[in-house]
């Protein structure tokens, strides 16, 4: 290989991490930290993936605050999965959905992190899993780095075994509908797994079978040719770039779309990021995640809290691993996978089968916001997409305060949170909680009204 080509080797392997959120500053390693007994998860630990070599993944498991006189085995259960990818699904535990948040405060001019109740758990309705996916990422286990996923249905076969195992922990498990949820990369991983339990029902009967009854995704990349070219047209029409901004971007776009129409994976991954990396340097924003915010999301907290002995032995994690949110060597892993779409399997899911997709995504996320996934929507062979683009966008109001936009067809339906960004139950806690019980229940604009 000559220099000119181990440059741009460098180069590819260095910005192929960057769709996940920017890293930030250590927080202080003189922080007090505490964890409240009444804190500790249902169930928390590793469900193996391959029993030869040790390979696992990190669970955390909360079972349902309030279950309504409805048994544990009728009782709804959520799966989470972050982006990243290689990022640790712990941030969407410990930072956004799960029933305690990683809070900092000062005591005696000291910084002390703990967990205060998050009023917009997920858990309050539904038993909660967050998964550490793919094997290498936060707590989990890969056991050489050869094992770490290389594409959609590697993901989709580990996270199945994970999925099965974690069943079988109790037999009233065996017949909770299930649902499947996550964000931002989670846009491929939600569709591949259950793309992949799909296929695998069919050969299976009784309580072999994983009873999937849906899918949510938010601010999710799905179809990255497709949402790739839409970046110029959203910032330009927010009065974010002007039309020569624009016209630079959308010759970016152009590239990034040719690259991977090309299967050139790595150039076109590298080509996106150029085209993000100029766009959040022609608005001097702090985050393309979310337009209005001032300074990035505060995450790191997570990381330090989790990187704590006593937190680990709680958690039931591995001690000797050093906690890190995103992993480098799964995003690597992950390249060439990045511009690679999964459309067809959300295709085929809506097409055969019953199972229902929500798609959610924050106001004012300017990486994968709703301009973009409405854009691939429009392209899917499946014939519903008529209906749903005919259908209406219905007002939606929480507590008496309006929190966005449903459009909905057959089993799919689409939400725009109002005042949120990448990270919708961060920034809208209350209303993204009001969102999935209502869709996962079926009621108000959720259900059949």
């Amino acid at each position: 290989m000559d220099l000119t080509a181990l440059t741009v080797v460098k180069l590819i392997l260095f910005f192929s991490t960057l769709h996940r959120l920017p890293p930030q500053p250590t927080a202080t390693s003189s922080a007090t930290i505490t964890f409240p007994k009444k804190a500790i998860p249902t169930k928390s630990g590793y469900l193996p993936v391959n029993s030869t070599t040790g390979s696992a993944i990190f669970y955390v498991f909360y079972e349902a605050k309030n279950q309504d006189n409805i048994s544990i085995s009728e009782t709804p259960l959520l799966i989470w999965l972050q982006g990243g990818p290689g990022c640790s699904s712990m941030t969407g535990n410990f930072f956004e959905i799960g029933p305690w948040l990683v809070t900092p405060s000062l005591r005696h001019n000291v910084e002390h992190l703990t967990l205060k109740p998050n009023p917009g758990s997920w858990n309050r309705l539904f038993g909660l899993l967050f998964l550490d996916n793919p094997i290498g990422t936060g707590f989990s286990i890969a056991a050489t780095p050869e094992e770490i996923p290389r594409d959609q249905n590697a993901v989709a076969k580990h996270l199945s075994i994970a999925i099965k195992k974690f069943i079988a922990l109790d037999s009233l498990f065996e017949s909770r509908p299930v649902y499947i949820t996550g964000e931002s990369y989670a846009g491929k991983y939600v569709p591949s797994i259950g793309y992949y339990i799909i296929k695998k029902n069919a050969n299976l009967s009784g309580s072999k079978r994983v009873n999937l009854i849906g899918l949510a995704i938010g601010n999710g990349l799905t179809d990255p040719v497709i949402q790739v070219a839409t970046h110029a047209q959203t910032a330009y029409f927010l009065g974010l770039i002007n039309q020569k901004q624009r016209t630079q971007l959308e010759k970016l776009q152009l590239e990034a779309i040719r690259l991977t129409k090309d299967h050139q994976w790595n150039r076109a991954t590298f080509a996106r990021n150029r085209l993000l990396n100029m766009l959040q340097n022609m608005t001097g924003i702090a985050t393309l995640y979310d337009f209005r915010r001032l300074t990035p999301y505060q995450i790191n907290v997570v990381s330090e809290f989790l990187s704590d002995i006593k937190i680990k032995k709680i958690l039931k994690a591995n001690e000797s691993i050093v906690y890190r949110r995103c992993s480098g060597l799964v995003g690597s892993a992950l390249n060439d996978d990045l511009m690679k779409s999964v459309r067809y399997m959300m295709e085929y899911l809506m097409q055969n089968s019953d199972v229902k997709v929500l798609l959610y995504s924050g106001q004012c996320d300017l990486r994968v916001g709703m301009v973009g996934i409405e854009a691939w929507v429009k392209k899917m062979k499946w014939d519903g997409v008529k209906d749903y683009l005919e259908s209406k966008r219905q007002i939606w109001v929480v507590n008496g305060q309006l929190a966005g936009y449903v459009q909905k067809s057959r089993n799919l339906m689409t939400v725009v949170v109002l005042g949120a960004g990448h990270l919708v139950p961060s920034d809208q806690s209350v209303n993204s909680q009001a969102m999935i019980e209502d869709w996962v229940l079926e009621r108000g604009l959720f259900g059949d009204e």
